[in-house]
């Protein structure tokens, strides 16, 4: 569904992606790890067309997306959820919603994220900047969700939550996924991302070092120390 062929990215003069190669498959999860700087957020930003790679090229479903502005990049149907949520604390829930929506006028568009974050029905003519670290992360997620994506990119969703929001968020994320939701997850809490991913990149210094599926990993403690510096 989604493949990422040698991308060469860089912020001014510093070098961050250097032929960063990776594939995301119809209906999987999967997993970009990797110690802070590594460039993870980089490259979901370059898959979104808000970073543009100096060499390398992006395929969503077989058509080359390299060269597309971000708007065009999520019309194709890459759904993003940004770290830092990036909501419009002085506009509403419902404000917020519409932003993603391609109907603002028809609210039934709203009752599946509705299905997944009842407590979103609740908070509609509340100020986005008033809610709880939780509830912003649900509404960011249905924010992207309303578009109706092939493929979800998440970015740290865990950062900031307490841990029964994300108990509730991993739950969400299969359910997503069991619904036939595609998703490239970058996330901080290692034990979070490994008990959902189908298959998991590890990064190191821009580069993807190694790639296993789940049973390879099982059991390895080395790989997670190695490359991630973590023993879990």
């Amino acid at each position: 569904m989604l493949r990422v062929e040698d991308i060469h990215t860089y912020y001014g003069r510093s070098y961050i992606l250097q032929g960063t190669s990776l594939e995301v498959r119809n209906g999987e999860i999967v997993a970009l790890l990797g110690r802070n700087g590594a460039g993870k957020t980089t490259t979901l930003k370059t898959i979104m067309g808000l970073v543009k790679p100096k060499a390398g090229a992006i395929f969503f479903q077989d058509a080359e997306i390299t060269k597309l502005p971000a708007y065009k990049v999520a019309r194709k149907g890459i759904g993003y959820v940004p770290q830092g949520r990036h909501l419009f604390p002085k506009m509403t829930v419902l404000e917020n919603l519409k932003t993603g929506m391609k109907n603002q006028t028809n609210l039934q568009e709203l009752e599946s994220v509705f299905g997944l974050f009842p407590v979103l029905r609740e908070r509609l003519n509340q100020l986005a900047g008033t809610l709880s670290g939780g509830e912003q992360q649900a509404l960011a997620i249905s924010r992207a969700l309303v578009k109706k994506p092939r493929i979800l990119l998440l970015d740290e969703p865990t950062t900031g939550l307490m841990p029964i929001f994300v108990s509730k968020l991993m739950d969400i994320i299969k359910k997503l996924n069991e619904g036939g939701m595609t998703i490239l997850l970058v996330e901080e809490k290692i034990p979070f991302a490994l008990s959902m991913a189908d298959r998991v990149y590890f990064m190191v210094k821009g580069k993807i070092e190694y790639n296993a599926g789940k049973e390879e990993l099982g059991g390895k403690k080395e790989i997670l120390i190695r490359y991630l510096g973590v023993e879990v």
